[in-house]
């Protein structure tokens, strides 16, 4: 089976472009617990069908994941999305940030790719702690609130 791509995380250094500053306030906040949404996620012109903690299955490359951060549109570069997004997802529909199962990668996932875990278990990833408090009910819990 092909390995699924995946991004490697660093939540010290930032990525270089024109975004670079909003990308690492973004990654230190995530880290932080900063940041919270309510569910289901609303994005403008489209809902997102997951949020923040929910376990996800992608199910072209059958990984299993967490959401930990959604975006209501595609926010790569042009250049990640030529290199990466090999079937052309939309730009113009939620992209998710997930914590990858069982390795230290996080994915930058469009949306149609996705769809529910069924298996219900938790995952294994070391930046877990970073954003989650505890796994219930089948998802994971915020460490933080913004209230």
């Amino acid at each position: 089976m092909e390995a699924p791509p995946t991004t490697r995380v660093s939540l010290v250094k930032s990525a270089r472009g024109p975004n670079s500053f909003a990308r690492r306030n973004m990654a230190l906040e995530l880290r932080a617990g900063l940041i919270a949404y309510p569910y289901p996620q609303k994005m403008g012109a489209s809902r997102a069908s997951f949020s923040v903690g929910e376990i996800i299955h992608h199910q072209r490359f059958d990984y299993r994941g967490v959401v930990v951060d959604v975006d209501p549109v595609f926010q790569g570069t042009e250049e990640w999305y030529d290199t990466m997004a090999i079937s052309r997802p939309p730009k113009d529909a939620p992209w998710y940030h997930v914590l990858v199962h069982g390795s230290d990668h996080m994915t930058y996932v469009a949306e149609r790719n996705l769809e529910a875990d069924d298996d219900g278990g938790p995952i294994a990833h070391p930046l877990l702690g970073h954003f989650f408090d505890e796994h219930r009910d089948g998802r994971y819990h915020a460490k933080r609130s913004l209230n």
